[in-house]
C-alpha cells in the first residue's frame, strides 16, 4: 500500500496531474470562503444549526451540500456547480428526445463539442434565474424558510437593494463559471471528473465539522451526562463502514450478458470468434433518483406552505407537513418517487434497440437468443428485473440519513454521511479516482492499490497476466483509502486534543 503510494509520485505524468487536481481543487475551496459584498452569514449559520438539531433543515442543507457549504458562508460560489449539472441533464434527456441533438451527438466530436457549448450557454441562463431568486431568499427568509425569525437571527443583507443585486448576481453568475472552467481543466489535464470531484471535496468539506459535532454529544460538562454513550459510538462506526461496503458492492455490481461473435473471413484473414460480455448495471440510474425525488417533496413542501400562509388556509399547512422528514406519508411518497424517476431514468439512457442493432452489425448475438427484435427484448426484460433491485437499493441508501437522524439524535450533518445523494457521490467518485490511478501505474509496470490489477512477470521483460481491476478488488482499494483517512484524522485529532487541553 505504502509501496503503491510511492509509485504514483515516481511517474512525471502523475504526479503533474496530481499536483494541477490539488491547486484547482485549492482555488474553488477558497472560493467557497470569499462571502459576497453586503452579506453577513451568521444568520443564516446560525438558523441552520438550530434547524439540523431539531431534525430539519433538509432543503437548506441538501443545497449547502452540493455547494460545499458555499452557501452558509454566502461565498461568490453559493450557487456552485449545479447550475452547469441541470444544465447538462437538460441537454442529455433533450438529445434522446429531439433528434437534431440526437444528431449532433451522432456526429462525432464535433457534435459533442457544439452539445457542450449549448451547455454552457443554458449554464449561464441558470446561473442569472438562479441568482435572483436566491438574493430574494435572503431579503426575505420568511418566503422559503417559515420558521426563519428575524428579530432573533438578524438580516442577512445589508445593502441597498438595486446595487446588492446587480453586483450579487454578476459575483454569483461569474463564479459558477469559473468552477465550471475548473471542472473542465481537471477533467482534460488532471485526474478524474471534475465535476464529480468538485461535488465529492464539497460533500467531504463538511466532514471535520461533522466529526467536531458527532465529538460533542459523547462529552459533557462536569457533573452531566452525555448525550450518546462508547457503546453507541462503536455501534455508530460499525454501522456506517457496513452501509459502505453495501453501496461499494451494489454500485459495482453488473449483470455480465454472454455475447458471442460469428467469425469473418475478410481475404486471408479470420475475424471475430471469440467470446465477450455486455455489463448492464444494477444500479443503472446512479444517484439522480434521489435527487429528482428529493428536489420534487421540497417543492411541494415549500409550495403548500407559502400557499397556506398566503391564504391562512390551515388545510395547505397540513397538507405541507404530510411532505416533512419524519412522516410516514413522507417516507412512502419519497419511495415511490424513487422508483419512478429509477425506471425513467433508465427508459430514457438505456436503448435496447439500438445496442441489438449494434450488436447485429458486428456479428455479435446473445447465446439462446435470436439477433434482432428478441434481443431488445430481453435486454428490456433483464435491465427491468435489474432497476427493480437497484431501485429497492436506492430506497434503502434514501431513507438511511433519516433514521440515523431521529434514532440517535446526531446533526443533519453528520447523518448526511451515513448514506444518501453525499455517500453515493463520494464512493463512485473515489472508485473512478482509484480506476484512473491504476490504469496509469499499470502502464509504467508499477503495482497498483488493487491486488487483482497487479502485473506479474517483471522480471521476464513482459506481463504475463492482466486482469480485471473492478468489482471486489476496487472495493478493498476503497477500503484502504478509508482506514488511511481515518487514521490520518484520527491521529491529528489526538495532536488537537492534546495541543488545546
Amino acid at each position: 500500500m505504502i509501496s503503491a503510494f510511492v509509485n504514483v509520485f515516481k511517474i512525471p505524468e502523475l504526479r503533474d496531474k496530481i499536483f494541477l487536481t490539488l491547486f484547482l481543487l485549492f482555488i474553488a475551496r477558497v472560493g467557497a470562503n470569499i462571502p459576497l459584498p453586503g452579506i453577513d452569514p451568521m444568520p443564516l449559520q446560525q438558523f441552520f444549526d438550530d434547524q439540523s438539531r431539531t431534525g430539519g433543515g433538509s432543503l437548506l442543507g441538501l443545497y449547502n451540500m452540493f455547494t460545499g457549504g458555499a452557501l452558509l458562508r454566502g461565498a461568490i460560489f453559493a450557487l456552485g456547480i449545479m447550475p452547469y449539472i441541470s444544465a447538462s441533464i437538460i441537454f442529455q434527456l433533450l438529445t434522446a428526445v429531439v433528434p437534431s441533438l440526437a444528431r449532433l451527438q451522432q456526429e462525432g466530436e464535433i457534435g459533442r463539442q457544439k452539445i457542450t457549448q449549448y451547455t454552457r450557454y443554458a449554464t449561464i441562463g441558470i446561473c442569472l434565474v438562479q441568482a435572483v431568486l436566491l438574493i430574494l431568499t435572503l431579503e426575505n427568509p420568511q418566503r422559503l424558510f417559515p420558521d426563519y425569525d428575524v428579530n432573533r437571527y438578524g438580516d442577512i443583507i445589508l445593502l441597498s437593494h438595486t446595487w446588492f443585486m446587480i453586483t450579487s448576481v454578476i459575483f454569483l453568475t461569474s463564479g459558477t463559471v469559473l468552477l465550471m472552467w475548473i471542472g473542465e481543466q481537471i477533467t482534460a489535464r488532471g485526474i478524474g471528473n471534475g465535476i464529480s470531484i468538485l461535488i465529492t471535496v464539497g460533500i467531504l468539506a463538511d466532514l471535520p465539522a461533522a466529526v467536531v459535532l458527532t465529538y460533542q454529544l459523547f462529552t459533557a460538562p462536569v457533573g452531566e451526562a452525555a448525550q450518546l454513550g462508547l457503546g453507541e459510538g462503536i455501534l455508530m462506526l460499525l454501522f456506517l463502514f457496513l452501509v459502505i461496503a453495501g453501496v461499494v458492492m451494489v454500485t459495482q455490481a453488473v449483470r455480465k450478458i454472454p455475447v458471442q461473435y460469428a467469425k469473418r473471413v475478410v481475404g486471408r484473414k479470420v475475424f471475430g470468434g471469440q467470446s465477450s460480455y455486455l455489463p448492464l448495471k444494477v444500479n443503472y440510474s446512479g444517484v439522480m433518483p434521489i435527487i429528482f425525488a428529493s428536489a420534487i417533496l421540497m417543492f411541494f413542501t415549500t409550495m403548500f406552505g407559502q400557499l397556506g400562509s398566503a391564504v391562512d388556509a390551515g388545510w395547505l399547512r397540513d397538507a405541507g407537513l404530510m411532505f416533512q422528514q419524519g412522516q410516514f406519508s413522507y417516507y412512502l411518497v419519497f419511495g415511490i418517487l424513487i422508483f419512478g424517476f429509477a425506471y425513467f431514468w433508465v427508459s430514457v439512457m438505456f436503448k435496447p434497440v439500438q445496442i441489438s442493432e449494434d450488436l447485429k452489425k458486428h456479428g455479435g448475438y446473445i447465446p439462446g437468443v435470436r439477433p434482432g427484435e428478441p434481443t431488445s427484448r430481453y435486454l428490456d426484460f433483464t435491465m427491468t428485473r435489474l432497476t427493480l433491485a437497484g431501485g429497492l437499493f436506492l430506497v434503502v441508501i434514501a431513507v438511511i440519513p433519516d433514521g440515523v437522524l431521529f434514532a440517535t439524535g446526531v446533526p443533519y450533518q453528520t447523518a448526511q454521511f451515513f448514506g444518501g445523494t453525499g455517500l453515493l457521490i463520494i464512493v463512485g467518485v473515489l472508485l473512478d479516482f482509484l480506476r484512473q490511478i491504476e490504469t496509469y501505474l499499470l502502464q509504467r509496470h508499477y503495482d497498483g492499490f488493487l491486488k487483482k490489477g497487479r502485473i506479474k512477470g517483471r522480471s521476464q521483460g513482459r506481463t504475463k497476466q492482466l486482469v480485471d481491476t473492478v468489482g471486489l478488488a476496487e472495493g478493498r482499494a476503497l477500503w484502504r483509502w478509508l482506514l488511511v483517512m481515518f487514521a490520518v484524522g484520527f491521529v491529528a485529532w489526538i495532536l488537537n486534543w492534546i495541543y488545546f487541553s
